[in-house]
């Protein structure tokens, strides 16, 4: 039983593949050739976006997107530390400040009302409001260089400048509420919608609930390549014309005009072709997503496992099937029993990003993030991909109640 099941995927569309890759070695045209314009008109039809940018990596639209909008040291950025790193590194990057919020214990995704707490704890400097790294105290703070770890940025405190929500496992957090939340503080918001290409929200598609959305092409992602990739979408013209710049080393009206200072970003052609060959048939991969999700729930009612929530609005993309086991000692037996039926699992994430080393210099402690803090505990994925049987539901389910 695979985790993830690509073979059979490639196998149905072994024909298109196969002809995709071999219009791009005919025309040689690897990088930005024009499957990535194609690419990119489609996907940014599908998701209701002006503009669709393609790059290297959902890590590299994330550092984008926040290049565009030309944050760097002082610069507070709200995130949650219920996530894989590259959400909370791409600020640290820049010399911001992550700022970590706790999530929903239904959904976890970011919580909102937590949120505006930890935007007027740092507009206030007091943490008695709300977990703040040390940083955030009104005194010179350094932020340490991720490349040397000296000092980087000094000022006075920090000043509230965006959020990144996550959809996390593949469900939209509560936009409706946390782009409210950044009006009435000014602040923009950038959709981590890593995980979530294909989902929806009241009717929305992900990758257009914000003014700039970041997905990833990774190959485990509902949408992935054959390596790495990424696209971040956006309706603002001026913010599209920076992302366009800033993927290419900070181009402006030539190749050798650098109009600001930018990354190498760009997407590779053989990636585009093979995205556009999974693309035909990603529709009908989110509607088989639903059922299997939806035997996994019919079969876990009752069972000691807490099964995922879905807001009536919403609809998942299902880039994990996430459970909640009673405690960690309950989790440890049940993945014992998985693996003893040879079914794989995973643990999707088993610290948080504010007790992860890389950012121990923000000084947060255990307990700031009670409720991330317990899923890691708690939580852990069962194999999901449109091509699961319900047969192999069935052995899923018997390995875990035993």
């Amino acid at each position: 039983m695979d985790f993830i099941d690509l073979k059979t995927q490639q196998k149905r569309i072994k024909e298109t593949l196969d002809a995709n890759i071999q219009k791009v070695l005919a025309h040689g045209n690897y990088i930005m050739g024009p499957e990535v314009r194609e690419l990119e008109a489609k996907l940014g039809t599908y998701v209701g976006a002006k503009h669709a940018i393609s790059c290297a990596s959902g890590t590299d639209a994330l550092l984008m997107a926040l290049m565009a909008y030309g944050v760097g040291p002082g610069d507070a950025i709200f995130t949650t530390p219920f996530t894989f790193i590259a959400t909370a590194e791409v600020i640290s990057l820049l010399g911001a400040t992550p700022v970590f919020v706790d999530i929903d214990p239904v959904t976890f995704n970011i919580d909102p009302a937590k949120l505006d707490l930890a935007i007027q704890a740092v507009k206030a400097n007091d943490p008695s409001l709300h977990p703040l790294p040390k940083s955030a105290a009104n005194i010179p703070f350094v932020t340490p260089s991720p490349l040397t770890g000296e000092g980087w940025g000094e000022g006075e405190g920090l000043r509230p400048r965006g959020i990144i929500p996550v959809d996390l496992f593949g469900l939209p957090a509560d936009y409706d509420a946390i782009n409210a939340v950044a009006k009435e503080h000014g602040l923009f918001v950038i959709e981590d919608a890593a995980q979530s290409f294909g989902a929806e929200y009241k009717g929305k598609k992900a990758c257009a609930l914000a003014e700039i959305a970041c997905t990833s092409f990774f190959p485990a992602k509902p949408l992935g390549c054959y390596g790495d990739g990424g696209m971040c979408f956006t309706d603002n013209d001026e913010l599209a014309a920076a992302l366009d710049s800033i993927r290419v080393h900070g181009k402006g009206s030539h190749k050798y005009d650098n109009a600001r200072i930018g990354i190498n970003g760009r997407l590779d052609t053989l990636q585009a072709a093979i995205l556009l060959a999974k693309f035909d048939i990603f529709p009908e991969e989110v509607q088989l997503r639903q059922k299997v999700a939806n035997r996994y729930t019919a079969l876990l009612d009752g069972a000691s496992v807490r099964p995922p929530h879905i807001p009536p609005d919403d609809l998942s993309a299902w880039a994990q099937y996430s459970v909640l086991a009673k405690d960690e000692a309950h989790r440890v037996a049940l993945l014992k029993r998985l693996n003893e039926a040879k079914i794989p699992s995973a643990i999707y994430y088993p610290k948080p990003l504010h007790l992860q080393t890389a950012f121990a210099f923000l000084g947060y402690a255990p307990g700031a993030f009670p409720v991330s803090e317990d899923a890691a505990n708690r939580i852990f994925s069962l194999p999901m991909h449109p091509y699961l049987t319900g047969q192999d539901q069935i052995k899923i389910m018997e390995a875990i109640e035993g």
